[in-house]
């Protein structure tokens, strides 16, 4: 009897294996796949997408994909600046903003900084939800792997400033320039950038209070610092 238990429990131990590998498998086939093709929808277009429908059935969503090329190199340098100072000088994994983030998080008692990369971030977006556990953490930083080992640093930001929300229904830099200032992601200029870099954290709170005191001192910390941001060319 227990031998027929531990027989069913190791097929079921190894299925479940399995499984795991061929879903790593079928995420690494989708990070090739993107290296020269471009994403049409991320698991957070979904989710966005679905909670608009939720109260409009007929909803869409607002995304144009444009090349690295024809975004400005001020949203570039703000995005960087914002969000992943040492984008140019990690492989996918900040160890000092880490270390930063967790110091903050005790300090508050509570989880207020989270240290991810700009490839981490991507990671998440293109494949994952937003709940936080150990699990999706985990398989955040596998897809962060996977990414580094095989994009350029010019891809994981052309891509990411792509595919980020910047509100409801706003995804990529051209839908977010067209919504905010009724211009191109091209012609984006300093100011512009640093307030549209402000919204990243938290972009649709951010949509309806971008004149309270927290926005604006991200914008003013982020101009401050996005002159001296080093980005792929």
């Amino acid at each position: 009897m227990m031998r027929a238990v531990w027989r069913w429990l190791g097929k079921g131990i190894a299925a479940a294996v399995t499984l795991v590998l061929l879903y790593q498998v079928w995420l690494f086939a989708h990070v090739l796949w993107w290296i020269d093709h471009n994403p049409a929808s991320t698991a957070f277009m979904a989710a966005g997408l679905a909670r608009q429908q939720e109260k409009n059935p007929d909803a869409e969503l607002r995304h144009q994909w444009v090349p690295y090329d024809r975004i400005s190199i001020h949203l570039k340098r703000a995005i960087v600046a914002a969000e992943d100072a040492r984008f140019l000088e990690h492989e996918g994994f900040d160890v000092e903003g880490i270390q930063t983030a967790v110091e903050k998080n005790l300090k508050k008692g509570r989880l207020v900084a989270g240290g991810s990369t700009i490839s981490q971030q991507l990671a998440k977006n293109l494949f994952l939800s937003g709940e936080r556990s150990f699990i999706r953490k985990g398989q955040e930083a596998v897809i962060t792997l996977m990414i580094e080992a095989t994009w350029s640093k010019r891809r994981i930001l052309e891509v990411y400033l792509n595919v980020i929300e910047w509100g409801n229904g706003i995804y990529g830099a051209e839908a977010a320039a067209h919504r905010y200032y009724k211009t191109s992601a091209a012609s984006l200029g300093r100011d512009q950038a640093a307030h549209l870099a402000a919204m990243a954290p938290n972009p649709r709170w951010y949509e309806t209070h971008r004149s309270s005191r927290a926005y604006q001192r991200r914008v003013a910390v982020i101009s401050r610092y996005m002159g001296s941001a080093q980005v792929p060319r």
